[in-house]
């Protein structure tokens, strides 16, 4: 409650005052102990007594001696702020004295995918020359606020006075005018069109998702596969489940996979592990064997299979692994990635929800990740994964029993997969492709979101960047390839609807081309050719509210939603390209890059079991005894962290940087407020994606 102040009270003489007590033993680290509300006799107007006089003098040293700790404490966060600034300033010139960049490292460069780095930079030469056309016109005079203020400079001031350069810039903006803002401004507005549905389609979803918590909807087992999982009798639904772990040189992750489904909680008898190893490398195959062989002899029923030939990459893995003629004795087989690591009652959760369903087809579980808060990019990742999971799908399991399958954490009912096709090797997005073909043939999904199974995210922008290529190309090349099946099937209208428009045209099309066209290409346009003009709210409004509905299943990343905005405007060229490869298969669209895993998790599983290994060991042997096997094997891993680590400079962002830059230079010559600061936060955030400060170092 607010403190009464009786101006009309006498004086108290307990207390009078502002007592401050500031401790000051290290000038670099004071504290302040205790600081009291001012009395009542402070805001009293009356004459002043010697003593009054006194006690303000005394206040107003006090009151000095705050101000001046805390400027200094401004200074050293100013200094800090200037040591960032120097270090920032240090790693930018290594990046840039390397001089490795993408273009070099890509092993497919070839003309065709150079095409869109070469149109990037005819862009920023362009604006160059504009920007420096445009200066030399500001200061001959010609600086109005709008466009028709220039056109009624130049059709009202005889033609004789003016000057070769006032002759070209006016030439300049009537060539503006009447041939390049109409069109310009029609793909504006085109594009505007085209966020709105995407932000109606965002806020639909998140409305559905909170309905979905409002109502408490879920997926719930039936009450005798509740009973049978309790009971654990002879007659329970305990079915012959096959667990799939697909890999490829993953030397990093591939023991904590192994020992999490070789821990699951099912029948021996009833599971059966397949570890399926596309691994080139002699080593990690060795590696991989031993571990196998390890749980063999502990009891697990678990096989190693190994492809000389990579052919059609996870997709032919899979399908190779399921012509096994003991597969026909296996109901459901439950897939994971080398990097996943299921809780022991993984099935147990997830298999139930099959029994008297006959038209379940998938159980798909959520993604949780292990590292999602080790740098700026994996908390950037977690933002996006929060809402595909608990939004999408979600959302889309509920409503329309149909989503794109995430290729891991899921189980598949082996006759759904058998029915509609078994696994193809056509796209880079196989696990999207079964879940299409699969919905085509009536096979219903299930998401459970409250079943989770623990990942990595990428800690590198090099590593993310490959994922999102792979992940934004293949939708494509599968659209392509599946549309006349898709119009030829016997679903509803409605499913049609919903599988074209919003499932692949909309959310997979639509927004990387106006999320690149509209932010990176257009905006710093309508800057040089103002009489195209894009309004403010589509500049800020509609984005911070796409990137705030996108930031609601992960609350505690609230801080990041600047960040956030920034980083998917400038992940749009690497989505945009993708797209763009993948529908007219340019490039690199096949390219099949296996993600790379730091092996976060199982750093620590591996120090642990060193541990109770050397515990275990201290009795039996001396100090100076030989190593154990676990031991040398961390040996090893500390080894392979020692190698020399290099980043790359990315061109393309870089290109984008400086256009965009360039832009936010010239639109302070038109005063453009909000259009001004947008451009240059999205200049500096392709600039630190360019020069890869932002994640972890690459190998």
């Amino acid at each position: 409650m607010a403190p009464k102040f009786e101006w009309w009270a006498k004086g108290n003489n307990n207390r009078k005052g502002t007592p401050v007590v500031v401790k000051m033993e290290n000038p670099n680290n004071w504290s302040m102990v205790e600081l009291e509300s001012p009395s009542d006799q402070d805001f009293l107007i009356s004459s002043s007594s010697p003593r009054d006089k006194k006690s303000r003098n005394k206040n107003a040293r006090q009151l000095t001696w705050v101000l001046l700790l805390k400027a200094h404490r401004a200074a050293g966060c100013l200094t800090s702020l200037g040591s960032a600034l120097i270090t920032l300033g240090t790693a930018v010139r290594r990046r840039i004295a390397a001089g490795h960049t993408d273009t070099e490292t890509s092993k497919l460069s070839t003309r065709k995918s150079k095409m869109f780095y070469s149109c990037l930079k005819v862009f920023l030469w362009l604006s160059l020359i504009l920007l420096a056309f445009e200066i030399a016109a500001y200061f001959k005079g010609w600086h109005f606020g709008t466009s028709k203020l220039q056109l009624q400079f130049i059709f009202t001031t005889p033609f004789g006075v003016k000057g070769f350069f006032d002759w070209v810039y006016t030439r300049w903006v009537l060539l503006r005018v009447e041939y390049l803002a109409p069109p310009l401004q029609f793909l504006a507005n085109g594009c505007i069109v085209l966020f709105l549905v995407q932000t109606l389609d965002r806020l639909i979803l998140c409305l559905g998702c909170f309905w979905i918590r409002f109502k408490k909807i879920k997926p719930v087992l039936k009450p005798d596969a509740i009973s049978d999982l309790e009971s654990g009798g002879n007659g329970c639904f305990l079915p012959m489940v096959l667990v799939q772990i697909p890999m490829c040189n993953e030397k990093e992750v591939y023991q904590q996979s192994i020992a999490a489904v070789c821990n699951l909680d099912w029948p021996k008898n009833k599971i059966l592990i397949q570890i399926l190893d596309d691994s080139d490398d002699p080593i990690t195959q060795s590696l991989i064997k031993e571990e196998v062989h390890k749980w063999q002899n502990q009891g697990a029923r678990i096989v190693y299979r190994h492809r000389v030939n990579r052919e059609g990459y996870k997709a032919g893995n899979l399908k190779s692994a399921m012509n096994c003629s003991y597969v026909k004795d296996y109901e459901f087989v439950a897939i994971f990635d080398a990097d996943f690591q299921p809780l022991p009652d993984f099935l147990k959760k997830t298999i139930p929800h099959f029994k008297d369903n006959e038209e379940l087809g998938l159980v798909q579980a959520r993604w949780s990740f292990v590292n999602k808060e080790e740098n700026l990019l994996t908390r950037l990742q977690n933002i996006n994964l929060a809402f595909h999971f608990e939004v999408e799908q979600q959302v889309n399991s509920v409503f329309l029993n149909f989503f794109g399958f995430n290729g891991t954490a899921g189980v598949w009912r082996i006759k759904a997969l058998e029915d509609s096709g078994g696994w193809l090797e056509r796209t880079t997005v196989e696990d999207m492709d079964i879940a299409v073909r699969a919905h085509l043939h009536g096979w219903k999904f299930i998401f459970l979101n409250d079943v989770e199974c623990q990942c990595e995210l990428p800690e590198s922008y090099e590593a993310y960047r490959k994922q999102q290529h792979r992940w934004h190309s293949g939708p494509m090349q599968l659209f392509r390839l599946c549309l006349p099946a898709v119009i030829k099937s016997k679903i509803s209208i409605g499913k049609k609807f919903n599988l074209i428009f919003l499932f692949f045209l909309l959310r997979k099309l639509i927004l990387p081309f106006y999320s690149f066209t509209l932010f990176c290409i257009i905006l710093p346009m309508t800057m040089f050719v103002p009489e195209a003009e894009l309004p403010a709210w589509v500049v800020c409004y509609i984005p911070a509210t796409m990137s705030f509905l996108n930031i609601l299943p992960a609350p505690k990343s609230f801080p990041f939603i600047v960040p956030y905005l920034l980083f998917e405007n400038t992940m749009s060229v690497t989505k945009f390209n993708a797209m763009v490869s993948g529908l007219f298969q340019l490039g690199s669209a096949y390219e099949w890059v296996v993600t790379k895993k730091s092996g976060r998790s199982s750093e620590g599983d591996l120090a642990s079991l060193v541990e109770k290994e050397t515990s275990k060991t201290k009795h039996q042997r001396g100090v100076s005894a030989p190593e154990t096997e676990v031991e040398k094997k961390a040996e090893k891993m500390k080894k392979t962290k020692k190698k020399k680590k290099h980043n790359r400079i990315y061109m393309k962002e870089l290109s984008l940087a400086f256009l965009l830059l360039t832009a936010a230079t010239r639109s302070l010559l038109s005063a453009q407020g909000i259009h001004f600061y947008f451009l240059l936060f999205q200049g500096i955030s392709f600039l630190l994606v360019g020069l890869d400060l932002i994640g972890e170092q690459v190998e």
